[in-house]
């Protein structure tokens, strides 16, 4: 992948994890930990599809 595609994927990214915390906020203050469980998990892949990308 060259440096342009890998720049817009991981500012895509980015967005999609800053989405996801939002997300993983607003359950957190309703009391849904199942909810909140699924959202880190799903952060954390994002996280490390990030870290992936940015080697």
């Amino acid at each position: 992948m060259n440096a342009p595609d890998k720049m817009d994927q991981t500012e895509l990214l980015g967005r999609l994890y800053d989405h996801k915390q939002k997300q993983l906020l607003a359950a957190s203050q309703r009391g849904d930990r199942l909810l909140c469980q699924v959202l880190a998990a799903e952060a954390q892949a994002i996280c490390d599809a990030i870290t992936k990308n940015r080697q």
